[in-house]
């Protein structure tokens, strides 16, 4: 069986999840309720910041999780979902050749992000997309 496109994985359904911390870990404390977020919430937060703006990943996860009522969202799955969401808009951008209907994930992606290591793709296409958009990258 071929392994699932990027898209593939972003489309899964995946749900998402709130429940407490189990133990002490990653800066979040035991019985804390923690968000463990899909692709498809990742996807749609991303999508929703402005032109011209960025977001840290500690940021964004902290507005995630308020947005769900929880305290804390489970770094691993952000990590792994901000990913998926990353590969599969780069999917569609070397499929259209253009930008204008992809989710803009350099948005919440820089230089020292800990996800542009893992990108399958030239990290300067993220570069010059947060250039285009006035960011630091």
């Amino acid at each position: 069986m071929a392994p699932k496109s990027w898209a593939e994985n972003l489309s899964s359904k995946r749900q998402y999840d709130v429940k407490p911390v189990a133990k002490d870990m990653a800066g979040m404390k035991q019985g804390q309720l923690m968000l463990i977020t899909s692709p498809q919430i990742m996807n749609a937060f991303i999508k929703e910041i402005p032109v011209g703006e960025s977001i840290d990943m500690k940021t964004l996860r902290s507005q995630l999780a308020a947005k769900y009522d929880a305290e804390v969202c489970c770094p691993i799955t952000s990590g792994i979902h901000l990913r998926v969401v990353a590969e599969a808009a780069y999917e569609e951008y070397c499929k259209a050749g253009t930008t204008k209907d992809i989710t803009p994930f350099w948005r919440a992606i820089n230089s020292k992000s800990p996800t542009i290591k893992k990108l399958t793709f030239d990290p300067e296409f993220v570069y010059k997309q947060r250039n285009l958009e006035g960011l630091e990258s």
